[in-house]
């Protein structure tokens, strides 16, 4: 069928398999939408046959793809387009840093092999003439084959920042809570890492409107950080204020005061926009203070190295001052993010734009901090961000990548056993024709910038580096397809970038998975995500998969901010939840049975293993005897949830919810409700008597601690 072929050679799938065995064709809507959000008219049957022979005379004719994959250990990927190039050709490399490697085909190239020789890590530039006269030009991308992994055991914390407060906080876990945390779990619990919910710059609410959206999962940049994590007092101008301005500051600390009080005594939830209401008043006098000469010289060396994407990022924040949120409602002439009228509003702003790109410095300095102290406290990595999917349509990201996204799509998943209706997340796509066009630019530097202060990034589902489900605007995410995207050059940039950064990276390869993408992510050195809960042996028995046999290249955990602390889980608390907000889909007595059911074959084995002491015990003891068993898998991270460490029993975010659960606005809790600072936390019996577990078990990751050796395949950090 000619669509199907038109649509294979774009990477458009017309099927998918949403079970095993079982292959569904996908929606004929939904394949021309993406061949038109890809500039293919694929309208009708001429259109069709039209695009098809345009597409292969296209693909017949030219000697290079817009970018080629090189692996520095000397080896050309089994379909290197050098291997296609016309006998005689010449190949020539000019490299980021200026040095030119040339040779002919066939010769080492053809043998798949010493043409590579010496090629540094970088994106260079590839030029090829074929004996006929034919010119190509293409990005390089030359990057290490595998990501490191740590060289031995390391288990940390996993918290969403915000709900993380001190005494100092304003409202909501910052970027001092964060340099605390790690500081204190670093020295006193021997911990390697601390990971945090993404980090991104927010889509900011309207004032006297509707409020931001508090999921730190669909931002208005991935590129940028939030100041929101700022702690103003930290800022060194924040010393300098005097007069008027210091008595300002003053009253806006004492009322950030009141609203972390109201989080912590009167059961308030944190109210992002609020927080960040005190915090913009406070850094807009900030502002006003002049930098002194090294510190002006500190920022203007910061604007220089990013350049004009935090030029568009500033500008987009001051344009939404001014015009609102969502690009697409501003006047048509600053939609175009390179159109004079934009240019002379940029100037017209240019203080506004100036304060945002200093909010940017700011940020990413306290990041740098905190990112210091965890290595100082001994952690091996330090902090891991988290990479969300995608961004707000009307967002920074979306106005000044625009040309990169996909119009009138969005990302989701499609139907499945667990969600018969599929998933629309309201993410624009990244069009994998503009990736590769680009040199994978914007993924580069998206990398790039959150390695920047990070011993390993996490990537929110991974599987989008292979496709992602690309829904149609205005249809249902039943109606949706999948787009692939080219797994090798994505997996190329992540592993420079991450050889650059000296790095590790973990992906969240939760939920139905493509067959053979969990070996490629392995055999690069990615670390994938097992959950204890999900563990099993679906293959066989579907009994509790045994220690051992649990897969090493991973972050074991026994829960995430998706699903329910453990707590909630052992007792049941996570199925009355549902209940009551009518989001089971079956009767409660039956859901309650099931999860009664997994939940006792789990404690049985964990009494059998010895882990759980006389078979039963309270909750604490059967939460340790979880973490035992983690610790008992040869997984090289173990993951710590930390409400699990007090009890809490509420999840952070209830998928399936809106305004129906306080998503992304808890604080940290005991297990009766009540919020716990992080001072608090640092000096509970049940916290230490449950880390207590990893000193047991060798499951350290300090530079000066015990620990577990890594298996013996691990590549050294």
């Amino acid at each position: 069928m000619a669509l199907s072929r038109l649509a294979a050679a774009y990477g458009v799938a017309t099927s998918y398999s949403p079970s095993p065995g079982r292959t569904v064709p996908a929606s004929d809507t939904a394949v021309v939408a993406a061949l038109a959000a890809l500039d293919v008219d694929a309208s009708g049957p001429e259109a069709i046959r039209a695009a098809l022979a345009a597409r292969e005379a296209h693909l017949a004719e030219r000697l290079l793809p817009p970018t080629v994959v090189a692996w520095t250990d000397g080896v050309l990927s089994g379909a290197s387009p050098l291997a296609e190039l016309p006998p005689g050709s010449r190949v020539r490399v000019e490299t980021e840093r200026g040095e030119v490697i040339e040779w002919a085909v066939p010769t080492a190239a053809a043998a798949g092999s010493d043409g590579w020789a010496g090629l540094p890590a970088g994106v260079h530039r590839l030029l090829v003439r074929s004996p006929d006269g034919r010119r190509a030009e293409a990005h390089l991308i030359a990057a290490p084959r595998r990501i490191k992994t740590p060289t031995r055991r390391a288990h940390g914390l996993l918290v969403q920042l915000y709900s993380l407060l001190s005494h100092a906080s304003w409202g909501m876990g910052d970027l001092g809570d964060l340099a605390e945390l790690a500081a204190w779990s670093g020295h006193a619990l021997n911990t390697g890492f601390v990971q945090v919910n993404p980090l991104h710059a927010a889509v900011p609410g309207v004032p006297g409107g509707p409020g931001s959206d508090p999921s730190p999962y669909r931002p208005s940049s991935r590129r940028f950080p939030d100041p929101v994590h700022l702690r103003v007092e930290a800022v060194p101008e924040y010393a300098r204020l005097t007069g008027e301005a210091r008595e300002r500051a003053e009253d806006l600390r004492r009322r950030a005061e009141a609203l972390r009080e109201g989080v912590l005594r009167q059961g308030e939830l944190i109210d992002r926009d609020a927080v960040w209401a005190l915090k913009r008043a406070a850094l807009e006098l900030l502002h006003e203070v002049p930098l002194g000469p090294g510190r002006s010289a500190e920022y203007h060396a910061f604007l220089a190295e990013q350049g004009p994407a935090l030029e568009d990022h500033a500008t987009w924040y001051a344009l939404a001052e001014v015009h609102g949120p969502d690009w697409h409602s501003w006047p048509a002439a600053l939609r175009d993010p390179a159109s004079p009228a934009t240019a002379r509003a940029r100037r017209e702003l240019m203080d506004r734009v100036d304060f945002h790109c200093r909010l940017a410095w700011l940020t990413d300095a306290q990041l740098a901090t905190a990112q210091r102290t965890a290595r100082e406290a001994g952690m091996d990595i330090g902090l891991v961000h988290d990479l969300a999917v995608g961004v707000h349509p009307g967002g920074a990201d979306a106005w000044a990548q625009q040309d990169h996204f996909a119009p009138r799509m969005t990302v989701g998943a499609p139907p499945d056993a667990f969600n018969a209706r599929g998933q629309d997340w309201g993410l624009p796509p990244w069009r994998p024709d503009r990736l590769a066009e680009s040199g994978y630019a914007p993924y580069r530097a998206l990398v790039r910038g959150l390695l920047r202060h990070a011993g390993a990034l996490r990537i929110d589902h991974v599987m989008g580096l292979f496709r992602l489900w690309w829904v149609p605007e205005c249809h249902d995410p039943t109606e949706g397809t999948y787009v692939h995207y080219d797994a090798e050059a994505m997996l190329a940039v992540l592993a420079l970038e991450a050889h650059r950064a000296d790095a590790l990276v973990i992906g969240e390869d939760l939920g139905t998975v493509e067959p053979g993408v969990r070996e490629t992510l392995r055999d690069h050195g990615v670390l994938g995500t097992s959950v204890l809960w999900f563990e099993r042996d679906w293959a066989g028995t579907g009994h509790p998969l045994p220690a051992e046999a649990w897969r090493a290249d991973c972050v074991a955990t026994a829960t995430t901010h998706d699903l329910p602390p453990t707590a909630a889980r052992l007792t049941g608390e996570h199925v009355r939840l549902r209940h009551d907000l009518g989001l089971l889909t079956r009767p409660l007595a039956e859901e309650r049975h099931e999860a009664a059911l997994d939940v006792r074959e789990w404690l049985g084995l964990l009494s059998r293993l010895g882990m759980l002491p006389g078979g039963t015990g309270s909750e604490e003891d059967e939460i340790r005897a979880v973490h035992r068993f983690l610790l008992a898998t040869p997984a090289r991270m173990i993951g710590v949830w930390l409400p699990d460490a007090v009890g809490d029993r509420r999840p952070q975010n209830l998928p399936g919810t809106w305004d129906q659960y306080p998503n992304w606005r808890l604080p940290l809790a005991d297990a009766t409700g009540r919020p716990v600072t992080l001072e608090e936390l640092a000096a509970s019996p049940r916290l230490h008597a449950f880390m207590a577990v990893f000193r047991e078990g060798g499951g350290g990751g300090g530079a000066d601690g015990a620990a577990r050796t890594a298996p013996p395949d691990a590549h050294p950090v």
